[in-house]
């Protein structure tokens, strides 16, 4: 599912990459996602990180995954754990999830407008997406244009969410002080499902949801 004139590369996970995992007997929270829908996590600097650790019940439920990973963060080497923790066969891992690159908000618009046909040749049930609206900050980027790029990402999400599946947005965008804040808003107000997380007493970190934005018109996203 390569596809021409991007550096962003769709690709099963290797067996190789899941040799060497760490070992680790903790075990994550079990997290879930809804099962269709626009999902929006937000609240923490890692939770563009954090979206690995919802996988492990995804694969053992079989649910096919195709990521889209805009923060570069998707890690082999976790996903080696979770497969020695659960005394699963890489190969299972392998099978069920494909990951895409995205290095600029220009490519990862192009992934989430090419989603819908990938999805006809990998039947996912979870789409995952990373940086979302992140990458659109980038100040290197005049504003025209990413407010461009980041319309037609939101009418893909638009699009995804009429298909059978779950879309699950994991963002750092919270943090970051930009004029562009208003992306973030209108990603909310599109939303179905908003989470946050927070770190509890102790250091660890939880979900809790939060009310649904009002929802922006068409007009205006």
């Amino acid at each position: 599912m390569s596809h021409p004139g991007s550096t962003a590369i769709v690709s099963p996970i290797r067996a190789s990459s899941l040799a060497a995992a760490p070992e680790n007997s903790s075990k994550p929270a079990p997290w879930r996602l809804p099962e269709t829908g626009l999902a929006v996590f937000h609240g923490h600097p890692d939770v563009p990180r954090l979206f690995h650790y919802f996988l492990p019940r995804l694969v053992s439920q079989g649910k096919p995954v195709l990521c889209l990973d805009g923060a570069n963060r998707f890690d082999p080497l976790l996903i080696a754990r979770f497969a020695r923790e659960r005394d699963t066969e890489a190969a299972v891992f392998n099978k069920r999830l494909r990951v895409a690159r995205a290095f600029t908000c220009f490519q990862l618009t192009e992934l989430l407008a090419r989603a819908p046909r990938w999805l006809e040749k990998f039947p996912a049930r979870v789409l995952i997406v990373t940086a979302l609206p992140d990458l659109y900050f980038d100040e290197d980027v005049r504003e025209r244009e990413a407010m461009a790029s980041f319309r037609r990402a939101l009418e893909a999400l638009r699009v995804l969410r009429s298909l059978p599946l779950v879309t699950a947005v994991f963002t750092d965008a919270a943090s970051f002080e930009t004029p562009r804040k208003s992306f973030f808003a209108q990603l909310l107000a599109q939303a179905d499902q908003v989470s946050r997380f927070a770190v509890e007493e102790g250091g660890r970190l939880a979900l809790a949801g939060e009310k649904l934005p009002r929802r922006i018109p068409r007009s205006l996203a």
